[in-house]
């Protein structure tokens, strides 16, 4: 074989290498819908998670890191098709109409006798949701003062054994369907306070509620505040190696936290709970 023949061949392997690594290598995991990545949401999604309502925009956290993923596992934004699952059919086991879901799905042992899970892409400082009226009548952000209030929860998230073991509340909390009826609940009175992921916390404050404030939240070196948020896939799919692979290339070069920045940045200024 000539040099020249050596060199040319070489250049193309090169070549092919430098394409394979800035278009991503194609996850050998079959996919629900042959050469498309099918990524799932609720509807409505809201902000910061999904801007407008409209994943395929890429635009919020949650979408943002999706096309992210999908990018580096070889599926370029126009082989994302994006289907709607509620909470409940994400976790739910059995077959999937999706490869996997992103609704800031709680990373559990519970949950995982049921589904996979990627690895983490999001850790959430928990906030105290309360109203104006509660803060002006003097409440402050102190765990003294947090186990006095009338406690409202979502029933299957893990608001509750949170609650439980930061706050310690006297009475015990009320349960509701979804956090839709608990801010019902404490917009109407019969609450005081909820317990939410931060940025939840704010944007219910900010969107859902007239008079909300994020009283405070739990430091971020305290494990029993934070919540890990992982994509669902339908238990045993080989996939969940794929995005784990890309989720961490995401963490080592520092994608995921100037995507985190970008989007979650207004989660900064709550003040601590001591």
């Amino acid at each position: 074989m000539s040099l020249v023949r050596v060199i040319a061949m070489a250049a193309s392997a090169i070549a092919l290498s430098v394409f394979s690594a800035s278009a991503g290598e194609v996850c050998a995991a079959k996919t629900v819908k042959d050469g498309v990545l099918t990524p799932a949401t609720g509807d409505p999604a809201y902000f910061p998670w999904v801007a407008d309502n409209n994943p395929s925009a890429g635009k919020g956290f949650e979408a943002a890191v999706v096309y992210e993923v999908a990018a580096r596992i070889g599926y370029p934004h126009d082989k994302v098709e994006w289907a709607v699952a509620t909470f409940d059919e994400g976790i739910q086991p059995g077959p999937k109409n999706f490869d996997f879901s992103v609704a800031q799905y709680s990373i559990t042992e519970e949950r995982k006798k049921t589904i996979d899970f990627s690895d983490s892409y999001y850790t959430a400082a928990t906030a105290v949701l309360v109203r104006k009226p509660t803060v002006e009548a003097g409440l402050k952000p102190d765990l003294a003062a947090l186990k006095k209030l009338q406690w409202g929860v979502a029933a299957g998230t893990t608001a509750g054994g949170i609650l439980a073991k930061t706050v310690g509340p006297d009475k015990d909390p009320m349960m509701f369907n979804d956090t839709a009826d608990v801010v019902q609940a404490l917009k109407s009175g019969q609450i005081d306070a909820t317990m939410l992921d931060l940025p939840t916390a704010l944007y219910e404050s900010a969107v859902e509620m007239d008079d909300g404030v994020v009283l405070g939240q739990f430091p971020t070196d305290n494990s029993e505040g934070l919540d890990q948020f992982g994509m669902v896939l339908e238990k045993g799919n080989p996939l969940v190696a794929c995005v784990d692979k890309a989720l961490q290339s995401m963490k080592a070069d520092g994608t995921l936290a100037k995507i985190e920045a970008e989007w979650l940045s207004s989660a900064t200024g709550v003040p601590v709970i001591k």
